[in-house]
């Protein structure tokens, strides 16, 4: 296996929360998919905002990892978390952020993602490790 790229973010969940406030379901439906907006109103209180944060926090260590940020068609909404039956997050990637992904991956190869996140209020933090091994 061979490390690609790597991207991590810290978190404050009080932003999280006053956009939550602000902006209602227009904020979470433009950032958040339908996957992660239904585990994170399974919650309350902190769980919940601490749930879309670290969410937050993943999309954009994703997107450093993919060397893009949120620009050249790459958008939140695109790097999803979802996670196994274990419960071991996992990134689900759609659109410009899946093509993103292809073009860094060398002939012969399969992409592979880990992610990690915590939160511990008021923070959430994420770290992205992509890979590749020969296919």
């Amino acid at each position: 296996m061979t490390l690609l790229a790597t991207g991590v973010d810290l978190c404050d969940m009080r932003r999280i929360e006053q956009s939550i406030a602000r902006f209602g379901e227009r904020f979470l439906h433009r950032v958040f998919t339908p996957y992660e907006r239904a585990k994170a109103e399974r919650r309350v209180g902190d769980a919940r905002i601490g749930t879309y944060a670290k969410r937050w926090a993943a999309k954009e260590a994703c997107a450093k990892a993919l060397g893009t940020g949120f620009a050249l068609g790459v958008t939140q909404s695109q790097i999803g978390v979802e996670n196994l039956p274990s419960g071991q997050p996992v990134l689900v990637l759609s659109g410009a952020a899946a093509q993103k992904l292809a073009e860094l991956v060398p002939a012969g190869h399969v992409p592979e993602l880990m992610l990690s996140m915590t939160d511990e209020p008021p923070y959430a933090f994420a770290q992205v490790f992509i890979s590749v091994r020969a296919g």
